[in-house]
């Protein structure tokens, strides 16, 4: 089966959904690298879709935990305590939950069994990769760690494919030297949504980038 692999949504649901008509569930499995929420307008309504997909396609519609669903479960568990969730864009996510009269901890346990990885002998997605200097990279609060790093990607014998850290262009790039695709198009800085078709063994089919809907991010 082939891969569809989509970069950082960020609450932007109308780019989302145009982005998913160019998915076909028939031969390709659906990967989202995580940050679904935050700085966009519609948090809400693209984690309900995350969900209703998941559901429906089982095992091939994969949906990774992001940095910003980390803080967010931290927040939900721990309060204050939890981190700087309200001051990373989850202030504005809270207002939408909120808006709509839904708990916002009705979505924990759905964040909580979002998988941190998908993995096959040729290709790792993740949200943000392993660092050169990450002793645990599957430590959720480590900065080199696959959820925060920002620094140079190990290089695995396997592509990687991530997100997190936003590309300027408005393309996916691929590092040689690292062996990994970033498909962080900055839709919620009005840039576009990007997603990536790979086989399975990593070799490249297409890109597909969608402009940023303004109703996902007008104030």
């Amino acid at each position: 089966m082939q891969l569809f692999i989509i970069g950082d949504v960020h609450g932007c649901y109308h780019t989302f959904q145009q982005l998913l008509e160019h998915w076909n569930p028939a031969k390709e499995r659906l990967i989202q690298v995580g940050d679904l929420i935050d700085r966009g307008n519609y948090s809400v309504e693209v984690l309900q879709l995350a969900q209703s997909l998941h559901k429906k396609h089982q095992g091939d519609a994969v949906f990774l935990r992001g940095n910003h669903e980390q803080m967010m479960i931290d927040h939900i568990e721990n309060g204050k305590i939890g981190g700087s969730w309200l001051f990373n864009g989850g202030q504005k996510t809270l207002q939408q939950f909120e808006a709509k009269e839904i708990p916002v901890d009705s979505m924990l346990h759905w964040l909580r069994n979002t998988p941190l990885k998908w993995e096959s002998p040729s290709l790792l997605a993740t949200h943000a990769g392993i660092g050169k200097s990450a002793l645990n990279p599957y430590d959720v609060h480590s900065p080199d760690g696959i959820l925060w790093n920002r620094k140079r990607l190990k290089k695995l014998p396997k592509v990687q494919v991530i997100g997190h850290t936003p590309q300027q262009n408005g393309r996916a790039s691929f590092t040689t030297a690292s062996q990994h695709w970033n498909i962080d198009t900055g839709a919620y800085r009005g840039i576009c949504l990007t997603g990536l078709k790979l086989q399975e063994n990593g070799n490249y089919i297409e890109e597909i980038n969608i402009p940023t809907d303004e109703r996902d991010v007008q104030t």
